[in-house]
């Protein structure tokens, strides 16, 4: 008696879980990427290296995939802002240089007229002792700024150089203004690749104030999003500085809802729990095929990771240059898991994630209309790109119309644990949008 008692209670209590199902209909989300896909991947190439553009671009065109260029303005063939030196004259420089040895107070001033300089080695010593001045080695850096002079003095250097123009093979304006209208982004990589964190501040903020004017003048304000400090900098003066200038910096983006993982970091993806996680990966030369492949499949498994890949050289031409016959693999293994990663420029991601992240979405019914509101407090002008909404739709509905300031779109319903839905794009702040049965 008391089993059947129990069956039939047990029975009953399963019938009410069934037919009491909340009902979720307006209920909307933001997909963490566009279109509801797990991570997402940004292809970024540093320098503007000519077999950039003549081996790796044609790929990615082939492919329909959106890489990141951050250019040196300097190595496009007709640049018109040069790189420039700020400063007193150098002979007076170098002169002092024989009595007054390199310490804190005078390392910016003598390391930004050095690597102008015309003599042999000048932009070599300029590097070498703003990579040991990044990692606190100060009184290497400074000696190497001292043995750099000391050669000055000997070959009695009294003036800058004519040109830092590269020789070889660059690319064109018009070239890149080709590349950018099939939605290809160009970032800032500063005038002449410098390490801005031995500069002083006129020659710091002339390498990234007027390389970004050269290119807002050349391809629009849509390309002054995104930036990268030469040598992948997170030196916090040089942050501070940036951050002026630029929205968005592959270096650092101190997002609270963003963990970050550099380049040269052996952390990953799983040791972390916020939001979003940047995992940079940089391919040299030697990376193997599998292990590029392994950082995508990682984000199969998981539902919050952003790849940010940098390259550099290709098929011999740049730094740690990978052969285009590798990059061809490997762009075209990424494109088949595209059902689930979501491959983009950098600038159009970080504004997803962002607005993402500020936005605030309700919904109503009304009528036999679902409307939705979509709203953020983001510089409208900055912050303009869709976002993927979910909205929970009534289970008899098969396919909705979607309409936002006068535009209209056909989505098909699908359904998961939680009942039916549609899931589409909607910009932010354009207006209410509505949501009904066709």
């Amino acid at each position: 008696m008391k089993t059947t008692l129990f069956v039939a209670l047990l029975s009953f209590v399963l019938l009410l879980s069934c037919s009491g199902k909340k009902d979720l209909t307006g209920n909307t989300e933001i997909t963490a990427f566009k279109n509801g896909k797990t991570g997402a991947i940004s292809i970024t190439l540093d320098d503007a290296s000519i077999n950039q553009f003549r081996q790796a671009l044609p790929i990615m065109d082939t492919l329909d995939i959106k890489a990141t260029f951050f250019i040196n303005t300097a190595h496009i063939r007709d640049n018109q802002i040069p790189p420039k030196y700020f400063g007193r004259p150098v002979a007076e420089i170098i002169k002092e240089t024989a009595t007054t040895p390199t310490n804190q107070s005078n390392i910016f001033e003598r390391a930004s007229a050095l690597r102008f300089l015309d003599m042999p080695g000048a932009v070599d010593s300029h590097n070498n002792a703003g990579a040991l001045y990044e990692n606190e080695k100060y009184d290497e850096a400074f000696k190497t700024i001292d043995e750099a002079y000391a050669k000055a003095r000997s070959r009695k250097i009294k003036a800058v150089k004519a040109s830092m123009q590269p020789g070889g093979d660059m690319i064109t304006w018009a070239e890149i203004k080709a590349f950018a209208a099939n939605g290809h982004e160009f970032g800032s990589h500063t005038i002449s690749h410098p390490r801005l964190s031995v500069l002083d501040e006129p020659n710091l903020l002339y390498e990234l104030e007027k390389c970004k004017e050269e290119i807002q003048q050349q391809l629009g304000p849509h390309h002054t999003f995104s930036a990268e400090c030469p040598f992948g900098t997170e030196n916090e003066r040089v942050m501070e500085y940036a951050y002026k200038v630029y929205p968005a910096l592959r270096n650092r983006m101190p997002e609270p809802f963003l963990a970050e993982i550099n380049r040269g970091s052996d952390k990953v993806p799983g040791m972390f729990h916020k939001p979003y996680i940047q995992w940079q990966r940089g391919p040299l030369a030697k990376t193997t095929m599998s292990t590029m492949k392994s950082w995508v499949d990682t984000l199969l498994v998981r539902n919050n990771v952003w790849l940010v890949l940098t390259f550099h050289g290709v098929d011999g031409i740049g730094w740690e240059a990978k052969p285009h016959e590798e990059l061809k693999e490997y762009f075209s293994y990424m494109k088949g898991k595209e059902d689930k990663l979501w491959i983009a420029t950098f600038g159009d991601v970080t504004k997803y994630m962002r607005e993402r992240m500020a936005a605030k979405v309700s919904a109503e019914r009304k009528d036999d209309n679902i409307i939705v509101t979509i709203g953020h407090s983001l510089d409208k002008a900055l912050y303009d790109f869709p976002l993927t909404l979910k909205t929970y739709v009534p289970g008899g509905w098969s396919k909705v119309k979607v309409t936002q300031d006068g535009a209209e779109s056909e989505v098909a319903v699908a359904s998961d644990e939680h009942g039916s839905y549609a899931q589409y794009q909607a910009l932010p702040n354009a207006g209410d949008v509505t949501l009904s049965e066709m």
